[in-house]
């Protein structure tokens, strides 16, 4: 897969009916439409959307995109169906909340001429732009790779609610594609400086399959900026009760399938 040239590019943006989409899809496609190499690419952006949802006419039009109705109310089902409509050499996920910098797809391609996926770390802020934290977990939103890995990895399990990043992830480690995850220009790169300072980052290191190397890039920053909201999955597991119990069912579910927490 290493070496091609890609020419095209389809960007996955799963969203959620709130009062702050269409801000939210706007600051997102915005940073999809801002990259420096956009003009290099052809580049189709589909929403994911909850069956019986849409979004305004207006906001498709003014943003240039279209969406795609799933077929049930999950983050799974919805990005399952947009990939449904993908017939592009590449495949990048970008959640409505969280946008990538201008840089994102520049050095995320150069990456790929070495590997088979690409996946980066984010700066995490809050809803008043504050910076929060760098999060080493790899969700999509810093997901890019060939087309062709998608389809030998297979598509999202809709039976996992929250956790269906780490069990596509546990599923791209046992088929030992070569797989690159980006960090900051002063991130720690071996294990032994990690754990205990970047501990996720150790995780992402040691169970992100046989095939995985770290690789800094040459700014202070991580590649992508991921909004931590009140309305965010991750806040509501926070919170306890339903979200809560749900997630560490799903978690004890992946560690028995694969010894371990996929990163």
């Amino acid at each position: 897969m290493a070496e091609q040239s890609f020419q095209s590019l389809t960007v996955i943006v799963p969203s959620r009916t709130q009062p702050a989409q269409a801000a939210f899809l706007k600051k997102a496609v915005a940073s999809i439409r801002t990259q420096t190499i956009y003009s290099k690419l052809k580049i189709n952006i589909v929403v994911g959307i909850d069956r019986d949802q849409v979004l305004p006419q207006g906001l498709m039009d003014e943003l240039q995109i279209r969406s795609v109705q799933s077929r049930a109310s999950s983050q799974a089902a919805a990005l399952n169906a947009c990939i449904d409509e993908v017939n592009t050499d590449l495949v990048a996920f970008l959640e409505d909340d969280d946008e990538w910098h201008p840089r994102f797809l520049a050095v995320a391609q150069a990456a790929l001429r070495e590997s088979d996926f690409v996946s980066s770390t984010q700066l995490e802020v809050d809803e008043r732009c504050q910076i929060l934290r760098i999060n080493d977990f790899p969700t999509p939103s810093g997901w890019i790779m060939p087309f062709s890995t998608f389809r030998r990895i297979g598509k999202f399990d809709e039976d996992f609610r929250w956790h269906l990043d780490n069990e596509w992830l546990g599923r791209l480690g046992e088929s030992k594609l070569r797989r690159i995850h980006l960090v900051e220009m002063t991130a720690p790169v071996e294990l032994r400086y990690m754990a205990g300072v970047r501990p996720w980052l150790a995780d992402v290191a040691k169970f992100g399959g046989a095939s995985i190397r770290l690789a800094r890039h040459d700014l202070p920053v991580p590649l992508v900026l991921r909004l931590r909201h009140s309305e965010a999955g991750m806040r509501r597991i926070d919170n306890g009760g339903q979200e809560r119990a749900e997630s560490k069912a799903e978690i004890a579910r992946l560690v028995a399938r694969f010894k371990f927490l996929p990163f």
